[in-house]
């Protein structure tokens, strides 16, 4: 049993997801799983993602949040009721305010991919209502994701890079 539960997050690159299965209930009347579901799906694997990153349920009490300003979904192949899927994430770019991603939503069992989903995410001061600099430990992360994520070649379907001010030209923000 661990003596500490403050240890710092493994990351890999990409990530996967938890197992998630296709709930009946998102079946709409072609028989096929509804385009909002993908989408339900998508924000599935970010919540487990942002957690790692210390951006997550918790973060928000503290007065931050991130908001979706962008997203381009693709989709390529159906999913029925039961299917078993799992989600990748792929950090592309970040700067002090903004992350880049893309995931991928492949059958779990099957291996193809059903969609794609390429995100803009927006880090936001819930008092203040606008966008701000990521907390130092959220900044961090982020870094050390990116850093053993140098690697993995963007997806051809992306569609722009997000050109930010990468870390040396901004400070970590105080805690």
């Amino acid at each position: 049993m661990l003596d500490r539960t403050d240890l710092d997050p493994v990351f890999f690159a990409p990530f996967v997801s938890a197992l998630m299965h296709v709930e009946p209930q998102w079946i709409d009347y072609n028989g096929h799983l509804n385009m909002a579901y993908y989408n339900v799906l998508f924000d599935r694997a970010v919540d487990e993602v942002f957690e790692l990153l210390g951006c997550g349920a918790d973060y928000v009490k503290r007065g931050f949040s991130t908001f979706t300003a962008e997203v381009h979904v693709r989709y390529l192949r159906e999913l029925h009721a039961g299917d078993p899927v799992r989600v990748t994430f792929q950090l592309l770019d970040y700067d002090s305010k903004r992350m880049h991603y893309f995931e991928q939503l492949f059958h779990a069992e099957e291996g193809w991919v059903s969609a794609t989903s390429e995100n803009m995410s927006l880090h936001v001061d819930m008092n203040a209502k606008q966008v701000a600099p990521f907390a130092a430990e959220v900044t961090r992360r982020v870094m050390e994701w990116a850093g053993d994520a140098h690697d993995e070649e963007p997806p051809p379907v992306v569609e722009r890079p997000l050109n930010p001010r990468r870390p040396s030209e901004w400070d970590l923000p105080d805690d």
